[in-house]
């Protein structure tokens, strides 16, 4: 396939780039070589700052720390491909007739700020990730509505839940991927990546590290492992929290500097002692480059991580895009 351009894509919710480290690709992960694809990232935007600090550690261009509400859209660069995982947790079904999409509190009203710029740009292609449980969010009501505000944006949809772990990935992170093109005939080419390695998943023992790596602080103290063995929980800590490392891990979260023994974040237990993921860990986790920054502190780094989208996946996913664009 000869490729003709090169596609500029804009990154709305950006968070520490896992998403345009994906689209970009150029990097390397557990030894296999992720080749660039022939993408530019103009421009990237987030408000959190101290996620957008780890961001400018490891990419050339500079995020805009914005409130995309203050976005203005004359200020978006042209582009071809326009990325983003907007926030979920807030939509509500407002009861009138036709039922439409509605909004519990700000951060429902960013999934509209993303259709204002698709409207008002008119990229060839969008992404957008989310949680999988944005397919049943209010009874199985709002995802229809948001299909159909895309739509409205101007573009055909297609869209699937994607497991990470078929793709290489040490992580049975399932999250939803909405593709929108512009034109229909690129739309019908497009299909999502076949996985790679569904059968045959890349198990935690690849990226955990050894013992004598891991500084004392990631290990629980006596105290909190004997106030779990008192809960009703207990019996169930081995089922699901505490990973298997033949398998992949469960999926890491964007509050594991938190995470206690009570609760339903995966712990490791090493050597009969319970502890927590490093950041490094996490990364390898997410299918980060050991070669990726993080300059945060500990708290930083694991919301940066957890929040983000597994680039390899993303990889997977673009150079599907290109090459229904390409064909």
């Amino acid at each position: 396939m000869k490729i003709t351009k090169k596609y500029k894509i804009v990154s709305l919710f950006s968070g520490c780039g896992g998403m345009d480290l994906g689209a970009e690709g150029g990097f390397a992960y557990l030894g296999k070589r992720f080749k660039k694809h022939p993408v530019e990232t103009v421009y990237a935007t987030d408000f959190d700052k101290s996620i957008c600090d780890v961001y400018n550690a490891n990419f050339s261009l500079k995020i805009d720390v914005r409130d995309i509400k203050e976005l203005k859209s004359k200020d978006v660069p042209d582009h071809d491909i326009l990325t983003g995982g907007f926030p979920c947790q807030s939509f509500s079904v407002v009861a009138q007739n036709p039922r439409r999409l509605g909004y519990k509190d700000d951060r429902g009203k960013l999934f509209f700020e993303m259709c204002r710029i698709l409207k008002d740009k008119k990229p060839s292609v969008f992404v957008a990730e989310n949680v999988k449980g944005l397919l049943s969010a209010n009874k199985g009501e709002a995802f229809p509505l948001i299909i159909k505000e895309f739509e409205r944006a101007g573009y055909h949809i297609k869209y699937k839940v994607l497991n990470a772990s078929h793709y290489g990935v040490p992580q049975k992170r399932e999250r939803v991927f909405i593709v929108g093109f512009k034109n229909k005939k690129t739309y019908d080419r497009f299909e999502f990546p076949k996985p790679v390695t569904e059968s045959n998943p890349v198990p935690l023992s690849m990226i955990v590290l050894p013992n004598h790596e891991v500084e004392e602080k990631f290990y629980f103290s006596a105290k909190a492992v004997n106030g779990m063995s008192a809960t009703k929980h207990s019996k169930t800590m081995n089922k699901g929290r505490v990973q298997k490392l033949h398998e992949p891990s469960n999926t890491v979260g964007a509050h594991l500097a938190k995470v206690s023994l009570n609760s339903t974040d995966p712990v490791l237990q090493v050597n009969g002692r319970y502890r927590m993921f490093t950041p490094l860990e996490v990364a390898r986790i997410q299918s980060f480059p050991d070669s990726f920054v993080l300059p945060g502190s500990r708290t930083t780094n694991y919301k940066a991580l957890g929040n983000a989208v597994a680039p390899v996946v993303m990889w997977h996913v673009t150079k599907e895009i290109i090459r229904a664009l390409e064909s």
